[in-house]
């Protein structure tokens, strides 16, 4: 929940993960070693004047800066996405990764958005979820987001490209994508999710999981169990810090850098949780059991999987066997995806 647990268990981790940038693209690689800021570096104009827009989009409203200042300027929204518009997003995505190394940022992202529902709520968009609201200024700015600013830049240019995909849908494909394209297992995704419309209806702070609770094992039961998923699942998403790195000047967890880290790729520095951070595997586990290398990062959300008796079962069970924490994870990451959206049609759309 790659550096996705950072301020956040999510945060400090996929969800911590900061995002690498190819020293092929100057200005996003500069972006990724300034500190986090809230405005967005790509253009939005072709989204917010665009005459072109598809007949399922409506205006809505995004924050953007301007002179150093945030406005807000009008731009569409789409109630549901078009599948061929989505087929061609993913293979942009899969250019970025390629040229980018942004695969933990990415899935962070997604994980961001969708992390913040609650069962417990009925309403939408009141109950959080993967619906698109991470794109707002008022959320980016909560504490457990700091840096995912840069992932915004990275995508918008898609976002600009195929307006008849919704930011919901964007955020979630580009982080399936990205645990896809770095060895991982096939997300069984499914799109058409709806977006919300204003900054009001962005959930409040303090939904996302901390790094270093004074009760850990209990802090995440209470934050996962929030969103509908049990010990196996919190355990199988936790897997996904095999890929990327935390920054303590964003999260406050992990070093500078680390002999894994102080060459990049990308934008060097930060503390990863693994050796090979931009490959998704089950050493995550093997890792944190083995205790062997000062250089990768545990936090006590990570430590406490092989201490907690029920996270252990499992832990230990994707220490030894690959096959099942991807199975695991594929189930676990495809429903995570899914909390809180309103899908259009209903059903979904599947697109392999």
């Amino acid at each position: 929940m790659a550096s996705s647990l950072s301020t956040a268990a999510f945060s400090s981790r996929i969800l911590a993960s900061s995002s690498s940038v190819s020293s092929s693209s100057t200005a996003r690689h500069a972006l990724l070693r300034s500190p986090p800021s809230l405005s967005f570096s790509y253009s939005l104009r072709s989204l917010a004047f665009s005459s072109h827009f598809s007949p399922l989009q409506r205006r809505s409203t995004v924050s953007v800066r301007s002179s150093g200042r945030f406005s807000t300027v009008a731009s569409p929204r789409c109630d549901a996405s078009d599948p061929n518009q989505l087929k061609s997003a993913r293979e942009d995505i899969k250019e970025l990764l390629k040229s980018n190394f942004c695969h933990p940022i990415l899935v962070r992202l997604g994980w961001h958005d969708a992390g913040t529902y609650n069962k417990n709520i009925e309403a939408w968009p009141q109950k959080g979820g993967a619906n698109g609201s991470l794109r707002f200024e008022i959320e980016l700015k909560h504490a457990a987001n700091a840096g995912l600013v840069n992932a915004l830049n990275l995508i918008q240019p898609i976002k600009d490209k195929y307006p008849g995909v919704t930011y919901a849908d964007l955020f979630q494909l580009a982080s399936a994508t990205a645990i896809e394209d770095a060895g991982g297992p096939k997300i069984p995704m499914k799109y058409g999710r709806v977006d919300v419309s204003a900054p009001n209806e962005c959930p409040e702070e303090g939904r996302l999981p901390d790094a270093g609770p004074p009760s850990p094992a209990d802090h995440l039961r209470e934050v996962f169990y929030r969103m509908g998923l049990n010990d196996k699942e919190i355990v199988a998403l936790s897997g996904a810090h095999t890929l990327g790195r935390s920054r303590p000047e964003r999260s406050g967890w992990g070093k500078p850098e680390t002999k894994y880290t102080k060459d990049g790729p990308g934008a060097p520095g930060g503390q990863s949780w693994t050796v090979q951070w931009l490959k998704f595997d089950n050493s995550y586990f093997k890792d944190i059991k083995a205790k062997r290398d000062e250089d990768l990062l545990v936090l006590p959300t990570d430590a406490v999987l092989f201490e907690d008796p029920s996270f252990k079962v499992y832990a230990e069970k994707y220490a030894e066997d690959q096959e099942t924490f991807f199975k695991d994870y594929a189930e676990a990451h495809a429903k995570l995806s899914n909390l809180g959206a309103k899908f259009e049609p209903p059903e979904g759309i599947v697109l392999d």
